[in-house]
This record gives structure tokens, C-alpha cells and sequence, in this order.
């Protein structure tokens, strides 16, 4: 009996984020019609990649026994960047890799202040988050910038940015999978070998688990956690670039409490907030029930402050699940 009571616990601790996405996914279905419909359910998978792609990097970071408080604020501030670049004539694709690059940056800044200045994650992506967030607000004089995609010239490069968060795959007639979701699940895909099957994703382990013994077999953990920042950084501005191609406008305000979500997927997923432990595949599962949640709130109605107040719940709940583990 004892040791069936274990097999459960050992089932339930490893697929619980999954075993609750189901439940979830059900109890919001049988409650609301309009959930279960495909083109609510195709639309929850183009609000969730914004928020996955974002996990995805938070989840290295995580690993790595770090933090990234700044996600948010990369996502605007290389928004903003692509947008500002847009409105200068300089062409689509231009725009889009040089924002990559400057949220690439911005990541490896905050890495930097944590591998080599020694700094606590939490005090180090807390200054960079207030930092880039100001230096939006300073690029924009907190202003929205609007109609993006009528100030590229060029038709492919229009196409293009639109694409980036607007565009579909056609499967048939009356289901179109969103793209946001299909670049996703690719990532989800890449990251899924790294952390699996690479030197590299041991590396990151190894460093989150016990960064000294890693140190001591020959893992440079300055570099990975410079390296994982970095990561962080890209999909945090891949993910912004996404979002104003969707809604056409850039605001200095986009990302706002971005940083919670990714973390909330995260620990929902099973992976250790003190590093070392976890995968991949259950922060899709954290990024679905976030997602799910969200959306169903808004269905029944439920304002954004009780919201709020829900997600928080939910990642104590996940917490004390990890420390209980």
C-alpha cells in the first residue's frame, strides 16, 4: 500500500503540471461554452507564446540558480528599439535583428552584473529592469509609438513585420495556427535538446546545482551564467518584437509584470527556485495554465485586480510545492 502511495506521489510530482492544465482545461470548458470554442482556443495559443517565449529564457536563468526581475522591461525597451528604427525608413528585417541583438545585449548586462560584479540576481535584474524601463520611457517621452507597419516602405518587409505576430499557418479551412505559437513551439523544441541532450545544458545544471563543485570539474559558471542571461534577453526582445507587430504600436509601458508570469510558468513547471532542477517540458505546461487561467478569468469576467490576486496564489501554491519537494 505504502509503496503504491508512492508511485502515485512520484506520478503526481512529476506530470502535476500537466495533471492540472487537464483539470483546468475541463472545469473552464464544462463552466464556459465560449472557451471551448477553436477560435478562442487558437487565440489563447498566440497570447500564450508571447509570455512561453519569455518562460523558456526564464527557465535557463532559473536553472542556473539566477533570476531575471529585467524580462519585462527588455521585451519594451527592444520593442522600442524596432519601432524607433521603423520610423526612421530603415528597412523591416534591419529593424527586427538589430532590436534581437540590443535585447541580446541588454541581457548579457545583467548577467554581467551578477557573474562578475558578484551581485545578488535579484539586486542585479531589479537595477536593469528600473534602468531599461526609464530609458523606454526616455526614448519615447512615455508616448506610444503607432501604425508601425504603414511606415515600411517595402511590401515584403510589411509582410514580414505583420507576419511576426499576426501571421497564421493554414491547416484548413477553419483552423489557422497562429505563428507565434508555431515559433513556440520550435524554440521549446531547440531549448528542449539543449537542456537534454548537450555539454552545454549539463553545464547549466551543474552551475545551478552546486556552482563550486561544478567550478572544480572544469565549468566556467561566469561564462553560463553570462550565457544564460543573454538567452534570457533574446527571447524576452523576440517576444516584444512579436507584440507590436500583433497590435501595431509600440508603448514604453509594454512587459509590465511580464517577469511574474514567467516566473509563476516556471515554478508551475516543477523547476527548483534554487536552481539545479527541472525541465523544460513543465514550464510549457506552467505557460498553458497561466494562459488558460487568464483567459478564462477574463470569459467569466473576473476584473484584473482579482486576477492579480489569483496568479499570486497560484505561485505560492507552486512554491510551496517546490520547497516541499
Amino acid at each position: 500500500m505504502k509503496k503504491g502511495n508512492k508511485n502515485i506521489g512520484a506520478l503526481i510530482g512529476q506530470y502535476g503540471a500537466f495533471i492540472a492544465l487537464l483539470i483546468l482545461v475541463i472545469l473552464l470548458s464544462v463552466i464556459s461554452p465560449e472557451f471551448r470554442q477553436l477560435s478562442n482556443l487558437l487565440n489563447l495559443l498566440r497570447q500564450a507564446a508571447f509570455n512561453g517565449l519569455i518562460a523558456i529564457g526564464m527557465t535557463c536563468v532559473i536553472l542556473s540558480d539566477g533570476i531575471d526581475l529585467s524580462v519585462g522591461s527588455v521585451f519594451a525597451l527592444s520593442a522600442i528599439i524596432c519601432a524607433e528604427l521603423i520610423i526612421m525608413g530603415v528597412p523591416a528585417l534591419a529593424c527586427v535583428l538589430i532590436a534581437l541583438a540590443a535585447g541580446t545585449l541588454l541581457g548579457f548586462i545583467s548577467g554581467f552584473l551578477v557573474a562578475k560584479c558578484r551581485l545578488q540576481a535579484f539586486i542585479a535584474t531589479l537595477i536593469t529592469q528600473l534602468a531599461y524601463r526609464g530609458i523606454a520611457m526616455i526614448l519615447t517621452d512615455g508616448k506610444p509609438i503607432s501604425r508601425l507597419a504603414n511606415s515600411i516602405t517595402s511590401e515584403g518587409g510589411s509582410f514580414f513585420f505583420k507576419a511576426l505576430g499576426k501571421g497564421n499557418l493554414l491547416i484548413a479551412e477553419t483552423i489557422k495556427i497562429p505563428l507565434p505559437a508555431i515559433i513556440l513551439v520550435l524554440f521549446f523544441v531547440l531549448f528542449y535538446f539543449i537542456l537534454n541532450h548537450t555539454t552545454y545544458g549539463r553545464r547549466i545544471y551543474a552551475t545551478g546545482s552546486n556552482a563550486k563543485c561544478a567550478q572544480l570539474v572544469g565549468v566556467d559558471t561566469a561564462k553560463i551564467k553570462l550565457s544564460v542571461y543573454a538567452i534570457s534577453g533574446f527571447l524576452s526582445a523576440l517576444a516584444g518584437l512579436m507584440m507590436i507587430s500583433r497590435v501595431d504600436s509600440a508603448q514604453p509601458t509594454l512587459g509590465e509584470g511580464y517577469e511574474l508570469d514567467a516566473i509563476a510558468s516556471v515554478a508551475l513547471g516543477g523547476t527548483s527556485m534554487s536552481g539545479g532542477r527541472g525541465k523544460i517540458t513543465g514550464t510549457v505546461a506552467g505557460v498553458l495554465i497561466i494562459a488558460v487561467l487568464s483567459n478564462g478569468l477574463n470569459i467569466l469576467g473576473v476584473t484584473s485586480y482579482y486576477q492579480d490576486v489569483i496568479k499570486a496564489i497560484v505561485i505560492l501554491v507552486a512554491v510551496l510545492a517546490d520547497s516541499k519537494r
